[in-house]
């Protein structure tokens, strides 16, 4: 497949799964209009760079759909200079996206994760559970997928009034939220159900029922 195929590609996903999907963000759509997406998916891969599903990768993970990708960077409303806390990096796809609108971003990515490799971004590996407190205080916190609750390793690393855009995993249903951190308090609002890529290590504690 040739580079004006992705480029047609691209242009075909910005106009049928993101304008059409409340992603009304200009600055996300110029974004998502410029990063080659098929650069961040396996070579045997690429030709599903840019449909509206989850593109697997190895050890059991995926690339989120286009769709949530732009949902995702909308809501986080991202400013030139905001410290971003990238949970679930990947291949390194929504960390290009985020350093394009101007993020400083800390990419967290499990060891033996795919590689990554985006100019100005800076790689943690790890559980992705524990996020990095180099860097930290943190801006927005953007979890690339969904999980069963955001721990409170990750709010302690995130600045008074810090954005949080993630999934959350409801009785099997992922939802796209987003919210805020209050005085060390993460308040979430659920906005819609979409289909997401769950990440490992996010199983909230059993509670004890009588």
């Amino acid at each position: 497949m040739t580079e004006q195929n992705f480029s047609s590609m691209r242009a075909a996903m910005v106009e049928s799964q993101l304008r059409t999907s409340d992603v009304d963000d200009q600055r996300v759509i110029a974004a998502m209009a410029h990063v080659a997406r098929e650069e961040f998916v396996p070579a045997e891969r690429r030709a599903m760079a840019y449909v509206d599903r989850p593109v697997p990768l190895a050890g059991g993970r995926a690339l989120n759909p286009p769709l949530v990708t732009g949902r995702l960077l909308k809501e986080a409303q991202i400013a030139k200079g905001d410290r971003v806390l990238l949970i679930g990096a990947a291949t390194g796809y929504s960390a290009a996206l985020l350093a394009t609108l101007g993020a400083q971003v800390t990419a967290v990515e499990e060891e033996g994760g795919p590689d990554i490799a985006v100019d100005g971004v800076t790689v943690v590996r790890g559980p992705l559970n524990a996020g990095s407190a180099v860097g930290a205080p943190y801006d927005v916190l953007f979890v690339d997928g969904a999980v069963e609750e955001v721990p409170a390793a990750l709010v302690q690393q995130l600045a008074d009034g810090a954005r949080v855009v993630t999934g959350i995993v409801e009785r099997g249903v992922t939802r796209l939220c987003s919210g805020r951190v209050v005085s060390g308090v993460l308040g979430l609002s659920r906005l819609a159900d979409m289909e997401m890529v769950v990440l490992p290590g996010f199983a909230a504690p059993e509670r004890f029922v009588f």
